[in-house]
């Protein structure tokens, strides 16, 4: 495989002892494959933002990687917004993940839905943020951001389309604006027909958006909680991968070997057509996206390894 792949990988923060030890276990596992960047999500209405603000100062503080927390426009004003961006320049934080983020209420509480607009996502309406003088759209976050201190910038992208956009093309618009605005890179919503994002790319290139777009690949655990994952941010399932998990709800080892060649065959078709780059939404579980990766040729530096206890 091409020596060029690049991979980043999405953690969540915890809500309790157990999550805390499978979080630091996979950060420990991925950690030595070197990704570009990890971040770290915000529950959906931005209710997890102190957890969000110690994860992510922990990794930093005990890991070699580079660090890009999720900020988004739900439930706060315009200051506190750039406060946290802030704090975060202060303690060395140089990435951010900007997104609008979920409407109250969008998803039930606590759940994290990998590329919607708490995760790699941000929606084209706006949210409650304006309603407290904030932000009300992700361009509006990112040219804030911009302007308080040199940040990178990632924003989302939608290959199938956000359900609240109406088009394809309108979230194009909305890309070409958070561009505009100042992000640097586009992270889509996961997907399993690799011609969608093929056709997307095509469409973002005609459009004269010359930004890396990052595919977002979601290793599938549970077939169930992908389904509900895929209904709440419109990501489709095709009819043939439901076949390959058929019958697999109490086999478990036949359910991660299918899962582990699902998302191998992706990437190296992706990377057939030029893909360099593949952003992991890792659901703070370390064996498929570690497979994957070595799949892909990457291999642990032995040297430089995280710290994580």
């Amino acid at each position: 495989m091409s020596e060029k792949a690049a991979v980043s990988f999405e953690f969540f923060p915890p809500s309790d002892d157990a999550m805390a030890r499978q979080l630091w276990d996979a950060v420990g596992r991925l950690a030595p494959l070197r990704p570009k960047f990890v971040s770290v999500t915000y529950g959906a209405d931005g209710s997890t933002r102190s957890r969000t603000h110690d994860c992510v100062l922990r990794i930093l503080r005990e890991t070699e990687l580079c660090v890009a927390p999720h900020l988004t426009c739900i439930g706060a004003s315009r200051d506190e917004v750039l406060a946290i961006a802030e704090d975060y320049w202060r303690n060395g934080i140089r990435h951010l993940v900007a997104l609008r983020g979920d409407l109250p209420d969008a998803t039930a509480p606590g759940v994290v839905v990998p590329g919607a607009a708490t995760s790699a996502g941000a929606a084209t309406s706006g949210g409650d943020g304006a309603d407290r003088g904030g932000f009300a759209y992700a361009s509006d976050l990112v040219r804030g951001l911009a302007r308080t201190a040199d940040f990178e910038i990632s924003v989302a992208a939608y290959p199938e389309g956000h359900p609240e956009s109406g088009s394809v093309d309108a979230d194009l618009e909305n890309l070409r604006r958070k561009i505009d605005a100042g992000a640097g890179r586009a992270i889509t919503q996961f997907f399993f027909d690799t011609d969608v994002f093929l056709r997307y790319r095509d469409r973002c290139s005609a459009a004269g958006i010359g930004i890396n777009i990052v595919p977002g690949i979601l290793p599938i655990t549970r077939f169930p909680q992908l389904l509900r994952f895929a209904h709440r941010c419109g990501a489709s399932v095709p009819e043939w991968l439901r076949q390959r998990f058929d019958g697999l709800d109490d086999d478990a080892e036949t359910r991660r070997m299918i899962a582990a060649h699902v998302a191998i065959e992706q990437v190296q078709r992706l990377q057939r057509h030029g893909v360099e780059e593949f952003h992991f939404y890792t659901l703070n579980r370390a064996e498929l996206t570690y497979a994957i990766c070595h799949a892909m040729g990457l291999r642990p530096n032995v040297v430089e390894h995280a710290r994580v206890a």
